[in-house]
């Protein structure tokens, strides 16, 4: 029997024929292809590589982390953070001529107005209103700067949640997580950098290119877990394989790779195959204990309402984001409503009852949690959606997209609680004071863990590439 059969462990007929086949063959465990180095306690590969080790913010920073909490879809500002009693004077009627006319992403240009059904209070000390949809949220608007005159230029899903997470319309460009991992490097080199959480299995508007790393090197981009009671499959090596037996096969596996990728060195997919290798092994000693959600008091289960069914999916994924920013992991993105099922545009109130339920609760206790914990101070917690809802109805008793003028909020990150920033006109329909495009939201981000967003470069085919574009400015009435 040949070494290689013996790494294998096949016999000599099952030999792979092709690369192809024998990577096939060997992939067992999703291991580490530095396995050796790591037993022997060198340093990872990893630790060489782009976006793994450390590196200095442009000047000093707010935050360590981010958690952007996305309600894909489209939530409804005039539902639930921006209260516009004129449109239950107006209800029924057209939009007032002095708005102009406005074509929705649906089409219809002369819908009438829609009141809300909500009953709105003052909360805090700051007396921040929030609608009755949102009772858990609303005992926290002292922590949180809440944004109502946000703007974007994505009129549909795809191109509104493209420019959210990359600043681009058009797909192909590196996702804000990205960014960040490529200016700031990884706190902890066994886990990936930048994760992606989402309450269900439903695929994401886009998809995988949400979190892409663009023309940067595919290391950077997200690492998407699993929805449900396992987030990472396949920790464990499987029956019969040995750790000795591993390191043989992984060791192997590793010397082809490194020999393949060396013809190929513009294919930075292979080089990030190979990464992900490698931090797979780190992974099976570490995430498990991450993702062990058994140890956490059920005094913290409770606030995270993982008690019950409506809130337990959501819940579970807010406490994850908690436990791994604790562990240094620098962006975390978690998506509620996969499926874009924020995006109300008949029967908003059934939609947004019930999305509300399983949102309120867990982001509650997220930023309490990180508050006792002494985190909330090194975080940034992030809130909203592609865009908002527009006070005209749609089917009767829904409403259409509205990138001119919603909501978003932030807390953490040594930001001032109980504030709000901007306003849209009387209507809810444009933002009129303070108006933060997108690309503003990002500098801000950005600028709160440190990073310039002209200052963050990546060369590109001959041109310097930069996060936002080359447009936006971190917003000074936010930042304070």
């Amino acid at each position: 029997m040949s070494i290689l059969t013996q790494l294998l462990g096949i016999s000599d007929n099952q030999v792979p024929r092709s690369r192809r086949n024998f990577l096939r063959h060997s992939g067992h465990g999703c291991g580490a292809l530095a396995l050796t180095e790591f037993l022997s306690g060198g340093p990872p590969c990893a630790a060489e590589k782009p976006g793994s080790s450390i590196k200095q913010p442009h000047f000093e920073a707010r935050a360590k982390s981010v958690i952007f909490l996305f309600m894909e879809g489209g939530p409804s500002h005039l539902d639930l953070f921006d209260p516009k009693p004129a449109l239950k004077n107006l209800e029924g009627k057209s939009l007032p001529d002095s708005f102009g006319t406005v074509i929705t992403a649906m089409g219809e240009s002369r819908s009438p107005l829609l009141a809300d059904r909500r009953i709105w209070k003052q909360h805090g000390e700051s007396g921040t209103w929030v609608s009755d949809w949102l009772p858990h949220v609303a005992n926290c608007v002292d922590r949180m700067t809440v944004i109502r005159s946000c703007v974007s230029d994505g009129i549909n899903h795809s191109g509104g949640v493209c420019q959210m997470n990359t600043g681009s319309l058009l797909g192909g460009r590196p996702s804000l997580g990205a960014w960040v991992t490529y200016g700031l490097g990884s706190e902890n080199e066994n886990l990936p950098g930048f994760v992606v959480l989402q309450d269900t299995d439903t695929q994401v508007v886009n998809g995988p290119r949400n979190w892409g790393a663009g023309f940067m090197p595919a290391v950077y981009q997200g690492t998407r877990f699993h929805s449900g009671a396992t987030p990472i499959p396949n920790l464990r090596n499987p029956s019969g394989i040995t750790d000795e037996r591993q390191q043989g096969k992984l060791a192997l596996l590793n010397e082809l790779n490194r020999e393949h990728a060396l013809e190929r060195t513009a294919q930075t997919e292979l080089e990030a195959r190979i990464r992900n290798y490698e931090l797979a092994f780190r992974m099976q000693a570490i995430a498990p204990e991450v993702v062990d959600l058994s140890k956490e008091t059920f005094a913290t289960e409770q606030l995270y309402g993982l008690d019950q069914k409506e809130t337990a999916p959501f819940g579970r994924n807010c406490l994850l984001a908690r436990r791994m920013v604790e562990r240094g992991v620098r962006f975390v993105q978690l998506y509620h409503g996969s499926g874009s099922k924020w995006d109300a545009h008949k029967g908003i109130e059934k939609n947004h009852t019930e999305l509300c339920l399983q949102m309120d609760k867990p982001v509650a206790g997220l930023l309490i949690d990180l508050e006792q914990r002494g985190l909330l101070d090194e975080t940034l917690v992030v809130w909203g959606g592609e865009f908002g809802r527009t006070p005209m109805s749609e089917q009767g008793n829904g409403r259409d997209h509205n990138p001119t003028g919603f909501t978003m909020w932030m807390a953490g990150a040594g930001l001032a609680g109980g504030r709000v920033i901007g306003s849209t006109d009387e209507l809810g329909l444009r933002a009129i004071e303070d108006r933060v495009h997108v690309h503003d939201l990002h500098a801000t981000i950005l600028h709160l863990l440190g990073l310039g967003h002209m200052d963050l470069v990546y060369p590109f085919k001959g041109r310097p590439e930069r996060p936002t574009l080359n447009e936006g400015m971190p917003s000074g009435p936010i930042l304070g």
